[in-house]
């Protein structure tokens, strides 16, 4: 549970930055962590290079170099330490003036304890910069685990709490369970990860592409979607020349900038802890489709979604 002592709330700084020519960027998907013996046990079976700690202090000054102003710190690990770790290291950002002027958490929240989440919800000291909530669904072992009752009570209190619902690796497992719960919930904001990570460098043409895509268009249809252009470059076996370009067009026609925003996935990329080998590129892909749709997509849709409990 969060720390009954914790400081209240603070008054969100303002995340636009007036003095950017081209308007402030979130970066809406940044992981950081911290290893420890029986912790983030998926790192195990991960490239070797990626099995040490993700800090900000890594990842700072490629984030501010590009432009971003605002961070939203994404779980990795099904714990209230994480949740915790992440709530302390986002008020540590804010209180740095060379970092980012926000930073907010995506948390763990136990789903399957409707009561357990009552009571953190009904804390207004717990959880004071958490603007959503995810659960890594693709590992565990219940392929059905959104669709069990106590998970749907949590998941309404989630949505009366204002709160989003991050869905991680959707396609193929829990994409049509991420649209079921879109009609199925009132209120509750689905944001899909990755644009539920489509298996790219398949051709399409009766494949696994076509049928990522024919998913994708019933959840974007659904009530209260939203996606994030994050990720791709290790979607399936990697994008082919051109994919990307073809996926961002896709989703823009698809949700509309209005329903889309952007994540760096740090530091999962091509280049393990790198912003540039994927996350520079990708921004300047979006600038490429118009001013319009930057606004939207690099900005503007996560600070609609992505919003802190009791802000307006």
């Amino acid at each position: 549970m969060p720390d009954p002592d914790a400081a209240p709330p603070v008054g969100p700084p303002p995340d636009e930055d007036p003095s950017s020519a081209e308007g402030p960027i979130t970066d809406a998907h940044l992981h950081l962590w911290e290893r420890a013996p029986g912790r983030f046990g998926w790192l195990e079976q991960a490239p070797p290079a990626l099995r040490r700690d993700a800090r900000w202090s890594q990842a700072a000054a490629g984030l501010v170099g590009l432009g971003v102003t605002r961070v939203v710190l994404v779980q990795a690990e099904d714990s209230l330490a994480q949740t915790r770790e992440l709530e302390t290291a986002a008020a540590a950002i804010e209180a740095d003036p060379s970092a980012v002027r926000r930073a907010d958490v995506v948390a763990w929240l136990p789903l399957e304890d409707p009561a357990a989440v009552a009571r953190i919800l009904a804390d207004p000291r717990a959880l004071p910069r958490t603007v959503g909530v995810r659960a890594l669904v693709h590992d565990d072992p219940d392929p059905g685990m959104l669709d069990r009752p106590a998970v749907r009570r949590s998941l309404a209190l989630v949505a009366e709490a204002g709160l989003a619902l991050d869905v991680p690796d959707a396609f193929p497992r829990h994409l049509g369970q991420a649209t079921t719960l879109a009609h199925e919930v009132p209120g509750l904001t689905v944001v899909l990860d990755h644009l539920g990570k489509p298996p790219l460098g398949d051709a399409g043409e009766g494949g696994p592409l076509e049928e990522w895509e024919r998913q994708l268009r019933a959840f974007a249809a659904a009530p209260g979607t939203v996606a994030k252009v994050s990720g791709l470059h290790t979607s399936g076996s990697g994008p082919r020349a051109g994919q990307l370009e073809q996926v961002l067009d896709l989703a823009l026609a698809m949700f509309g900038p209005e329903r889309l925003m952007i994540g760096s996935d740090w530091p999962i990329a091509p280049e393990l802890f790198t912003t540039g080998s994927a996350f520079a590129p990708l921004i300047d892909l979006v600038h490429s489709r118009g001013a319009g749709v930057a606004e939207q997509v690099l900005h503007g849709t996560a600070r609609r979604v992505y919003r802190r409990r009791g802000e307006g």
